[in-house]
């Protein structure tokens, strides 16, 4: 029953199982890529099919990122167990579409990135209402535990993803996807006989302008990141395309056109004054610049393991996915450490401490990182990953739970979307700003390193020069995928002409690694300092918040509010104090 003492830890273990199935989703496919590509028979390094490549990876995340608050607010109008329930039934039904894909080549590309996208509505569903259903069971004093654990199963989920794709790919592509269905059917059934809603819900009308104006500009806006970093013409990457610049440029029109929206309807999507409560303001801003920091470094990390350290390490290129996935686990360890650990300290000593040190021990890992050789020595790289997932822990859950706990009860749903769209949106635009940090730095010495390198193993001067100045994004995208990138780059006829003893040095594991390290470590430096300086950023934001600060009408009263007799409402859970009504409305100014 919703009301008996052990529900909480229903809710706890079930939203848990959700988003750790969601997060698993979202990157199960990256070390998996190969050998899905394989069973359709496509070359993703293809020209013209580098556009199926980069959906794949992101169509979940943008997706995700566009509907969370859209469904956040349908939790809080129609019952946030119910919008729930729905998505893990969804996620379920498309994880059995993308097992059963039916066709190959291109239409099988593109099935699979429709039924991600599919994927990703179920995700929305399971991100948006899931902090909120348990900020409704878990009283104040425990929400910190609570939701710590839920967010770093989240965040923990990204990277068992690798290791769980690419142990199931080699075996059967269609395992990656098939792995979802008992955990999703089991959850499904779980969450529709256990889970209950505990708030009234919110009886106001669809806000349609605000829905479709959102969702048109961040999805213009994350397109036009996306293609940012494919080549245009002779240009290393599209920054300067005019299809580019006007996707951006237009999302961002349409972004400030819903803000407009949103402060003139009666019943907006989302109440743009909950950003006037500083704890949910500064909350969510060091969200979006922590996952700024980190979106983009797993990519970063991948393509470092995969593409120089496991090759020049005696890995061949077609096991370095999994083996990438195997050497990042300290990450994953850190974060399990501190996540949980970090939110019950928070319940009883605030957020602020935790969260804003969290932030600074990942700034000061990012900042070890650069000094570190590109071929490094293990145990010192695996000590600072720990060091890396015990900041990011730290942060992540007093964070989640500072931002829950200023919310109105009536906005929960919303808040908690907007939060996850904050996060998800950073991942992609962290992608673009990493790649693109990458590519530059590799356009002005990668070229020349490769043109030498080729000519001294028998390449014509000419040819050597082509495919020199053949876009590194290509390069890029064959080492995160465990291609051989100079395999790639030779093609069959040019292979075929070269001596056998120069074709096995330049397609064996050292000839092109050796040639990445020069360039590669001069773009580690320039990515792990915008991280760095993204962590700083996020940690003053996130003591500028104030102290303790929940949601109430005893902490309306202390800033001089009126609150109606009939506003308050019982405490959930534990009844650590009341809260008001889902009839008032009207938000803290400030969080102190």
């Amino acid at each position: 029953m919703a009301g008996a003492p052990h529900y909480k830890w229903i809710a706890l273990s079930n939203t848990t199982i959700g988003m750790l199935l969601a997060t698993i989703n979202s990157s199960i496919i990256l070390i998996a890529l190969p050998d899905i590509f394989r069973g359709i028979h496509i070359d993703p390094l293809a020209p013209g099919n580098t556009n199926y490549l980069l959906w794949m990876i992101l169509g979940f995340l943008i997706v995700t990122a566009v509907l969370v608050v859209a469904l956040g607010r349908l939790g809080d109008m129609y019952g946030r167990v119910r919008i729930y329930n729905l998505g893990f039934a969804v996620f379920t039904l498309f994880s059995i579409l993308l097992a059963a894909t039916p066709m190959r080549g291109s239409g099988g590309a593109l099935w699979l990135i429709g039924m991600r996208v599919g994927q990703g509505v179920g995700g929305a569903m399971l991100f948006a209402n899931s902090a909120a259903i348990l900020t409704d069971a878990f009283p104040v004093h425990q929400r910190g535990l609570a939701l710590g654990i839920n967010g770093v199963a989240a965040i923990a989920g990204s990277f068992l993803g690798l290791i769980i794709g690419g142990v199931l790919a080699p075996v059967d592509w269609r395992l990656v996807f098939l792995v979802s269905v008992p955990v999703g059917l089991f959850g499904t059934a779980w969450a529709y006989l256990k889970l209950r809603d505990l708030r009234p819900r919110s009886h106001v009308r669809i806000d349609w302008a605000g829905n479709l104006t959102f969702a048109a500009g961040l999805i213009s806006l994350m397109v036009g990141i996306t293609y940012g970093i494919q080549p245009y013409g002779r240009q290393s990457m599209s920054w300067s395309s005019p299809s580019v610049l006007g996707e951006i440029i237009g999302g961002v029109a349409v972004l400030a056109l819903f803000g407009m929206i949103e402060l003139k309807v009666a019943e907006p999507m989302f109440h743009l004054r909950l950003f006037r409560i500083r704890a949910f303001a500064a909350g969510n801003l060091a969200t979006l610049l922590s996952a700024i920091a980190r979106g983009g470094m797993q990519f970063v990390l991948i393509i470092w393991l995969q593409g120089i350290w496991l090759p020049l390490h005696g890995y061949s290129f077609a096991e370095t996915p999994l083996w990438a996935g195997i050497y990042m686990l300290p990450l994953t360890v850190g974060f399990l450490f501190a996540g949980p650990l970090s939110g019950y300290l928070s319940d009883r000593f605030g957020a602020r401490p935790f969260a804003t040190g969290g932030m600074l021990l990942a700034a000061l890992s990012f900042a070890l990182l650069t000094l570190l050789p590109v071929s490094f020595y293990y145990p010192d790289f695996a000590a600072l990953l720990v060091v890396n997932g015990i900041g990011m822990g730290l942060f992540a859950s007093p964070n989640r739970a500072g931002v829950m706990n200023s919310l109105p009860p009536s906005d929960r749903g919303a808040g908690a979307g907007m939060n996850a769209t904050f996060q998800n949106a950073a991942m992609v635009l962290s992608i673009g700003i990493f790649f693109s940090i990458l590519i530059a730095a590799l356009s002005s010495s990668l070229p020349g390193a490769l043109r030498s390198g080729l000519q001294a193993h028998g390449v014509p001067a000419t040819q050597a020069a082509a495919l020199a100045h053949l876009p590194p994004v290509a390069s890029l995208f064959a080492a995160f995928l465990g291609y051989n990138p100079v395999k790639i780059l030779l093609g069959g006829s040019l292979a075929h002409s070269l001596p056998a003893g120069q074709l096995a040095t330049l397609t064996g594991r050292a000839f092109f690694p050796h040639l990445l390290t020069g360039p590669f470590a001069s773009a580690l430096g320039a990515v792990f300092a915008f991280a760095a300086a993204g962590c700083l950023i996020a940690a003053g934001a996130f003591w500028l918040r104030g102290g303790r600060y929940h949601y109430g009408p005893d902490a309306e009263r202390k800033r001089g509010m009126q609150i109606p007799a009939d506003a308050a409402i019982a405490a959930g859970p534990g009844g650590s104090q009341p809260e008001r009504s889902a009839r008032a409305r009207a938000p803290a100014r400030r969080g102190r």
